[in-house]
C-alpha cells in the first residue's frame, strides 16, 4: 500500500511540474523601471491569433480582450512587475498578445493640471525579424528609454508649461526617434522577463524650436514680432527678449534661474 501510496504522489508531482511549466511558457513577466515620481497605466491587447476565422463583436465599454496594468507613483525610483500571458480566449475565439501600451505619467508642478504624459508601446510578432533584439542568456531583455521635460510658454502672460518626452535608446544609449518599447519576437520570452527601462535626465529643453536663445544660467525667452506675440520665433534675432510667469507666479528673463 505504501509503495502505491508513493507512486501516486510521485505522479501528483510530475503533474504540478508539468503544469508549472506549462503556465510559465504561456507567459512572460514584464517589468518596468520607473524614475521617481513617475506613475505608468497600461494595456495589454489581443487579438486572434494567426490563422483564426472567428472575430470580436463589436461592443460599447467594456473590452474583456484588453489587460490593464497599473503603477502608482513613488517618491523613489521604483521597478514593478507584472506577469503577462500570452493568450486569451474570449467568447471561444483564441486570442495572442499583440501590443502593450503604456501612459507615463508625471507631475512637474504642485498645481492638479501640471502634469505630462507620454506613452511606451511594445510590439509582439509571431516570428523573428531583422532588428528585433535577441534574448540574452541572462533570461531578461531590456528596452531602454529616457524621458525629460520640455518647457514653453503659453497665454498672454507667457506663463511656463512643460510636456513630458520620452524615447526609446539605442545600445549605445543615443535617443531614437521612437517611442520607448519597440518589436520583440514572443516565443522568445515564454517563461522569460521582459524589463522596460526607463531613465530621467534633469536637463530640461525647450519644447519649440527657435523660441529660445541659451545663456549663462539657462534659456531667455525670444521677443517675436512684439511683446504680445505668442509664438515668438527668433528668426535671428538673439538680443531682444521678453519676461515670462513662471509657475509660482513670479515674472523672470532666464529659465530656470530667473535672473
Amino acid at each position: 500500500m505504501s509503495r502505491w501510496i508513493g507512486r501516486a504522489l510521485l505522479a501528483v508531482g510530475m503533474m504540478w511540474l508539468t503544469g508549472c511549466a506549462g503556465k510559465a511558457a504561456d507567459s512572460f513577466t514584464l517589468e518596468v523601471d520607473l524614475p521617481a515620481g513617475f506613475a505608468v497605466v497600461g494595456d495589454a491587447s489581443y487579438a486572434p491569433a494567426s490563422g483564426e476565422v472567428c472575430k470580436l463583436p463589436r461592443r460599447n465599454g467594456r473590452r474583456p480582450e484588453l489587460k490593464i496594468f497599473k503603477a502608482a507613483s513613488k517618491p523613489v525610483a521604483n521597478r514593478v512587475s507584472f506577469e503577462v500571458p500570452f493568450t486569451e480566449q474570449v467568447n471561444g475565439c483564441p486570442l495572442v498578445l499583440r501590443r502593450l501600451v503604456f501612459a507615463i505619467n508625471a507631475s512637474w508642478g504642485q498645481r492638479w493640471s501640471d502634469i505630462g504624459r507620454d506613452y511606451a508601446v511594445i510590439y509582439f510578432h509571431d516570428s523573428w525579424e531583422p532588428g528585433m533584439p535577441l534574448m540574452p542568456d541572462t533570461g531578461v531583455q531590456e528596452l531602454p528609454g529616457r524621458c525629460q521635460w520640455l518647457f514653453r510658454t503659453a497665454g498672454p502672460k507667457h506663463a511656463i508649461l512643460k510636456i513630458l518626452w520620452c524615447k526609446s535608446l539605442d545600445a549605445a544609449g543615443k535617443l531614437k526617434r521612437a517611442r520607448p518599447g519597440g518589436h520583440v519576437h514572443r516565443d522568445g520570452l515564454s517563461g522569460k522577463t521582459l524589463r522596460m527601462v526607463l531613465a530621467f535626465t534633469e536637463e530640461e529643453e525647450p519644447a519649440v524650436a527657435d523660441n529660445w536663445v541659451k545663456v549663462a544660467g539657462g534659456w531667455k525667452r525670444c521677443r517675436g514680432k512684439s511683446e504680445e506675440d505668442l509664438f515668438a520665433f527668433c528668426r535671428g534675432n538673439v538680443v531682444d527678449f521678453k519676461a515670462f510667469k513662471m509657475p509660482d507666479g513670479r515674472l523672470c528673463n532666464v529659465y530656470p534661474t530667473c535672473n
